[in-house]
């Protein structure tokens, strides 16, 4: 049971919920209407004034009549002293035109202002005079304007007995109109639904009202009262949040229309007291007296000031009470702002210790930074440096081992070659003996065979050495190798600078030629390198390292 009751109430809360968005949002555009209402009334009287302006250029009276019948129908809602005015001169000028019909209609049009004017005995006078046989066509309207001013006169009984009379006249002119109108017209479907409310028939009420809701434009007048009548009918189902609902629906239909006497905003406002929203009830019920005085509409003026003392009095306490808590609320704020004060100044005096610490943070994270930058450098040069002599110590391993072998060659070659000639000189060879010693083929070839014995070391030691060479040049053409050869005189120069050996001197009496020739060469590849001149060396000592 408690299972099925929680799932009932979470999938009624969306529907619940829009319900109330919906409330909402009616309140909020009946609260635009309340404040504009100055707007509703100056088109009102806009309006008024154009029909009065029609009057100066009308020569005829039945077209008089017909324009004071409009201003009539303009001022009944609106003012009812000068509705009171034009229907007077519609009866004047029925009777000059002698229209049977058109006098009806205009003593129908007194007796109805007379009503809501509180002019009960000349309403009914009035009405008693009048032989509505020979005007058919009025019989709905007549009995309904009977219908209307005994029920006024009903509201102001000073008497229960008076009271139950007049109810009952009420009712059996209602009824009566019921037999006149179009069963598919506004009059009906009001007098209709006010009768089976009357007996208790409050979903048969909305059944009528709310399916011919919807058929009815929305400047219509009639729009507000079958609102008032559906929140009526609500309201004996005691279903509060739907009658709010239409009463809300109505005031903002009397509002747009500038209507002045009406009966939603003031039932409203005594809602809203009695839920709670004082603010709201005061600024309906002042609006509705505000707008029944100007109307000039007793019942309404009578029945407003019965509630405005009470929502007068619940509105000044809780200004009162607004007040007090204002009160409170300053002296709260006031002693927080000193103790917000007090806690600033600490707080500032907080910062600036923390704000000098930061300071002397900043200082020493960058000395540390500095003194990090420094061993970085220093740990490159060192790494650089050992890198140098890593390279220097493999270089010397080879390159000794190759010397010794080197050596012991030439050693070999020198004795063969010392006995060679000592055959010679022994065998009497002296031709053969002066020739070869000054032969110098034999130097020759050992350059030769040196030199193939250096290049093959150093490509076994860097073997992209000519191509990263060349990608230091502009101009290759200069370390284009011929056929057989491993490396050329341009290239053994700068093989001997990779090797650290930069005097040209000394490159001069290992290559066996002058230091002039060495310098010129250097200088030529200088020229053409793809970077700076001056760089070019050192990027050259780069080569087969991962500095580049």
């Amino acid at each position: 049971m408690h299972r099925f009751l929680t799932i009932l109430i979470a999938s009624l809360f969306p529907v619940l919920l829009f319900g109330q968005n919906n409330f909402d949002s009616l309140l909020d555009e009946l609260d635009q209407r309340v404040a504009d209402y100055q707007l509703y009334s100056n088109k009102k009287e806009n309006e008024i004034k154009n029909l009065k302006r029609l009057l100066q250029y009308t020569s005829t009276d039945l077209q008089k009549y017909a324009i004071y019948g409009k201003l009539y129908g303009e001022y009944k809602l609106y003012q009812s002293d000068s509705a009171l005015i034009y229907a007077r001169k519609s009866f004047q000028i029925a009777e000059k035109l002698n229209d049977a019909r058109k006098r009806n209609d205009a003593r129908l049009n007194l007796a109805s202002i007379m009503g809501t004017l509180g002019m009960y005995k000349e309403a009914t006078d009035i009405l008693n005079t009048i032989d509505i046989n020979t005007s058919p066509d009025l019989k709905g309207y007549y009995f309904t304007v009977n219908s209307v001013v005994y029920g006024y006169m009903s509201d102001y009984a000073a008497s229960l007995q008076e009271k139950e009379k007049y109810v009952l006249l009420t009712k059996k002119y209602r009824d009566s109109s019921l037999n006149f109108y179009p069963t598919q017209s506004s009059a009906y479907i009001m007098a209709k639904s006010s009768t089976l409310l009357d007996t208790g028939k409050y979903n048969e009420t909305l059944h009528l009202l709310l399916n011919y809701f919807p058929n009815i434009a929305p400047n219509s007048p009639d729009k507000a009262v079958i609102s008032y009548i559906i929140s009526q009918a609500y309201r004996e189902k005691k279903d509060l949040v739907q009658e709010k609902k239409w009463l809300t629906i109505s005031a903002i239909s009397d509002l747009q229309l500038a209507k002045k006497e009406y009966i939603s905003l003031r039932s409203l406002a005594f809602l809203m007291y009695k839920n709670g929203d004082i603010d709201r009830a005061y600024k309906y019920i002042k609006r509705s007296l505000e707008d029944a005085l100007f109307c000039n509409a007793r019942l309404r003026t009578y029945e407003i000031s019965k509630m405005l003392p009470i929502i007068n009095e619940a509105y000044q306490k809780q200004n009162e009470t607004n007040r007090l808590q204002l009160m409170l609320f300053l002296i709260s704020a006031s002693i927080l702002s000193v103790f917000l004060l007090v806690l600033l100044f600490l707080l500032f005096k907080q910062m600036k210790k923390l704000s000098k610490a930061k300071q002397d943070l900043s200082l020493a994270n960058t000395k540390l930074s500095e003194l990090n930058t420094e061993l970085n450098t220093f740990n490159e040069k060192l790494n650089e440096t050992n890198y140098t002599l890593t390279e220097a110590n493999l270089l010397k391993e080879i390159y000794i081992g190759r010397y010794m072998d080197q050596c012991s060659d030439y050693i070999g070659k020198l004795d063969e070659y010392r006995r060679k000639l000592n055959v010679m000189a022994t065998t009497g060879k002296m031709n053969d003996l002066i020739s070869a010693v000054k032969s110098k083929q034999f130097v020759e070839n050992e350059l030769k065979e040196f030199y193939t014995n250096f290049d093959k070391t150093f490509l076994q030691l860097f073997p992209n050495f000519i191509e990263e060479f060349k990608a230091l040049l502009v101009d290759d053409e200069t370390t284009q190798l011929k056929e057989g050869e491993l490396l050329n005189t341009e290239l053994r120069i700068f093989a001997l600078i990779r090797l650290g050996i930069k005097d040209s001197a000394k490159i001069s009496i290992f290559l066996r030629y002058s230091a002039s020739t060495i310098y010129n060469y250097r200088s030529q590849l200088k020229n053409k390198a793809a970077g700076p001149r001056e760089e070019f060396e050192a990027k050259v000592m780069r080569i087969g390292t991962s500095l580049k």
